[in-house]
């Protein structure tokens, strides 16, 4: 039996005996050796994958219960701690040799993957990022970049680039990320997925390899609002371990009887629609909007205005974060360590810190130092947090107004592998759209609309419509998600 396009479709065959895991893992690996140049993956677990096969197959003949992702899959960006792969977060500093499969190996699993694993899914592979997720194209990772799957002249979007790519190419039907400032819904929109960031302390991350701890958040792509939906229901709940995890109700979701969304409150922000949102994308998500309102959702104008401070916000809180975090990577306890004979402890530092970290790293742990320093912390970090609370609070605002938010997920479709290296700034713009909810800690959630050509001409490009939510009201936005994509397949 072909391997089926959905998690759901795949469950149900491996539990009725239909398809065996052992050949999902089969087809999953030919899939990914035929895609091998889009540089999805860091690092394969054929052999994890297949013992856990081995296992499934035992159970399905035994007639034992299955769990709810028997069978299934999936990705797992490499920032995430596995026992039985390396994990490099795409940076030569956690590795001893020149690939990532001579990268660090954790001696526990993230408790996202723990909780992957107890539902029966078959992790296949790491896939490529960011270094320490800090970046918008997936250029910035130690090894190489992966690639738009639609056009492999460019960028699949980033941090979690491997994984949306993972899910666009079909070599998975699911895939984690972890998302700071849009780094699951940024390219889940330029290739074309489904991507989902959960609400701040929905989902444990104790086994991230920490960017930014008061930001990060773990989350999936899907093809699929139902797939994406489980995957969150088995991901999600209270985590001791993580002391920013929620303890709050993590419901089971199922699609709504009716396609109809009647008596929805769509709010359209003016500070999402205006300069430097690519026309073509513009015009793509003002279709979108129009195709809610045709389901029977009311529109209702809104501002946030301090929208526009995000940015700058963003990049002092998330750099001073960095700069504490990857102080642990010093050469002393695993990865790289550069030393040579009679040095001192500040020269083992320098040489293993400089050669270990890329450009995009050393660059945020200078600026995230510099906020923090003495002298500048009232004037930078301090003023930051204060319009952190800003945003937060213009959300708060329209949300009386208004049960979900619609904006374009990304400015511009994907651009071309190498266009904005050399520029910083137009690179950090990629995530303006994104920024706010993750500084207000809002789940959020991008779907593929209407695609758009590039500004320099050439065939269309996906699209990604971006729903904001109140804080754990992720069941609204999978309800309006599935309503939307229902809709558009006719």
């Amino acid at each position: 039996m072909e391997l089926p396009n959905t998690a759901i479709a795949i469950r149900e065959a491996v539990v009725s005996g239909k398809l065996s895991a052992a050949s999902v893992v089969e087809q999953t690996f030919a899939r990914m050796e035929a895609a091998s140049n889009l540089g999805a993956f860091l690092t394969s677990c054929r052999a994890h994958a297949e013992e856990t096969a081995r296992n499934l197959d035992a159970q399905v003949q035994s007639g034992a219960a299955l769990g709810p992702l028997a069978g299934v899959p999936i990705a797992v960006k490499d920032a995430l701690a596995t026992s039985f792969a390396p994990t490099t977060s795409a940076s030569r500093i956690l590795c001893k040799g020149p690939d990532a499969d001579s990268g660090f190996r954790p001696p526990y699993d993230a408790t996202v993957v723990e909780k992957l694993r107890a539902a029966g899914a078959i992790i296949v592979g790491k896939t490529n990022m960011d270094e320490f997720a800090m970046g918008s194209s997936n250029e910035n990772s130690a090894f190489f970049p992966a690639r738009n799957p639609h056009d492999p002249t460019r960028i699949p979007g980033g941090s979690s680039g491997g994984s949306a790519v993972a899910v666009a190419a079909k070599l998975t039907p699911l895939a984690i990320g972890s998302d700071t400032g849009g780094s699951i819904r940024q390219p889940a929109a330029m290739c074309g997925v489904v991507g989902v960031k959960p609400s701040y302390g929905r989902v444990s991350r104790y086994g991230l390899f920490a960017f930014a701890s008061s930001l990060d958040q773990i989350g999936v792509f899907a093809h699929d609002v139902r797939d994406a939906a489980l995957a969150m229901q088995v991901i999600g709940g209270f985590d001791a371990r993580d002391a920013t995890s929620r303890e709050i109700e993590n419901p089971a979701w199922s699609p709504a009887s009716a396609s109809s969304l009647s008596g929805l409150r769509v709010g359209v922000p003016s500070e999402y629609f205006g300069e430097g949102i690519h026309a073509g994308v513009r015009a793509s998500v003002e279709q979108a909007i129009e195709q809610l309102r045709a389901l029977g959702a009311t529109t209702v104008p809104v501002s946030l205005p301090n929208t526009r401070f995000a940015v700058a916000a963003y990049y002092v809180l998330a750099t001073a974060e960095a700069s504490s975090n990857l102080s642990r990577y010093d050469g002393v306890r695993f990865g790289l360590r550069v030393e040579k004979s009679g040095q001192s402890l500040k020269e083992l530092y320098k040489g293993t810190r400089g050669r270990g970290f890329g450009s995009e790293v050393k660059r945020r742990i200078i600026l995230g130092t510099f906020v923090l320093s003495s002298g500048y912390y009232d004037a930078y970090y301090k003023q930051a947090e204060k319009v952190r609370g800003l945003i937060s609070a213009d959300f708060q605002r329209v949300f009386d107004q208004v049960d979900v938010l619609a904006t374009p997920t990304s400015p511009t479709v994907a651009f071309p592998l190498g266009a904005r290296t050399q520029d910083p700034l137009a690179m950090y713009l990629a995530d303006i759209c994104t920024l706010p909810a993750s500084l207000a800690g809002l789940p959020a959630l991008s779907l593929p609309c209407a695609p758009a050509a590039p500004a320099e001409g050439g065939a269309p490009l996906p699209v990604g419509l971006q729903l904001i939510g109140r804080s754990f009201e992720e069941a609204r936005l999978y309800d309006v998600a599935h309503a939307f994509l229902e809709a558009q397949r006719g």
